[in-house]
């Protein structure tokens, strides 16, 4: 479920629909999914590319989708029942925070064999116009991944103070003008409401210095991805939900995760890496029963797409990817 982090929103809706590194994806979940009954969660199902993926090429698997978004369930749903597998899905409305009560509820024994995140803003997000995510089009301020609950961006720009505005642009967006725009957004809705996409844009091009505006991409990159990490607490969701998902794995299991900035790829590899370690003491000349890394690491750091995916899938060009395996059980 890719992110608009590199502002590329020229891209056709037929090549947005293309599950970012499909191929890679499958790899890595591969050696989990030999059982004769495997159960992955995909926690952020969009569209469905990698879940069809995934149950055509492996037959016995079954997938519990969870997505926010309620259009995009019933899109993947329809999808999958056009390929002939929706009776290996189940779909739940969910956040990915929510991942070892859903594991509890719908996986045999509360545990699942993979987990697979694609962090970020999905394409029918950024194809519908209604729901204000992409700053190309003029549009009302959503940025809600569910539509039914929850703040909206309109709503932040409207009440949040100069100084709240201006960390949120910096921490979620790292715009180099946080200040400047904040309080350009301030005068400007002291004047009038801010209520689309247009009228935010415009903000922006004044607030932000010519030079940056022809070297650095849209104007509106970096505060609309603030904005959209804000109104749905996506670092925040994230940042509980990877331990919860490390949680719900089997021994032999596996989780991937790809993401599309440097927050979130941070917040991934932080949860990860700790439990790739022995916890047995330096100065002891031998491992220790119960000791032992409980995950072990699949990649080397963050895999990037080669030149042939990003050739072939343009929106590829921004992932991260990281992966790895349950190796024992918790005490």
């Amino acid at each position: 479920m890719p992110v608009e982090a590199d502002g590329d929103e020229s891209m056709t809706g037929g090549d947005r629909h293309i599950p970012v590194l499909a191929a890679r994806v499958s790899e890595l979940l591969a050696p989990a999914l030999i059982g004769p009954t495997p159960v992955i969660i995909d926690a952020t199902l969009g569209l469905g590319g990698h879940a069809a993926a995934l149950l055509a090429q492996f037959p016995q698997l079954h997938i519990i989708g969870i997505d926010r978004d309620p259009a995009a369930l019933a899109h993947a749903r329809t999808r999958l029942e056009a390929a002939g597998t929706a009776d290996r899905l189940t779909v739940v409305h969910a956040v990915y925070d929510e991942i070892a009560t859903v594991a509890t509820q719908y996986a045999p024994g509360g545990l699942v064999d993979g987990i697979l995140f694609d962090l970020g803003v999905s394409s029918m997000q950024l194809d519908r116009t209604e729901r204000g995510f992409a700053y190309s089009v003029d549009s009302p301020l959503d940025m809600r991944m569910d539509p039914t609950v929850g703040i909206t961006a309109a709503d932040i720009i409207a009440d949040y103070s100069q100084k709240d505005l201006a960390r949120i642009l910096r921490d979620y967006g790292e715009e180099r003008f946080a200040s400047r725009v904040a309080a350009a957004i301030v005068r400007r809705r002291q004047v009038r409401p801010i209520v689309s996409s247009g009228d935010l844009v415009e903000i922006l091009r004044s607030a932000i210095p010519a030079a940056t505006r022809k070297t650095g991409g849209h104007p509106g990159k970096r505060t609309f991805q603030a904005l959209r990490i804000e109104v749905n607490d996506e670092l925040g969701a994230l940042t509980r939900g990877i331990p919860a998902a490390l949680d719900s794995l089997k021994v032999g299991g596996r989780i991937v995760v790809m993401s599309y900035q440097s927050l979130e790829d941070r917040i991934v590899k932080r949860a990860i890496a700790p439990t790739t370690k022995s916890t047995t003491p330096l100065d002891l000349p031998v491992e220790l029963a119960g000791h032992e890394p409980v995950f072990h690491w699949l990649t080397r750091g963050a895999e990037l797409p080669s030149d042939a995916e990003t050739n072939s899938n343009p929106r590829a060009a921004s992932a991260r990817l990281r992966a790895a395996e349950r190796m024992r059980a918790s005490l």
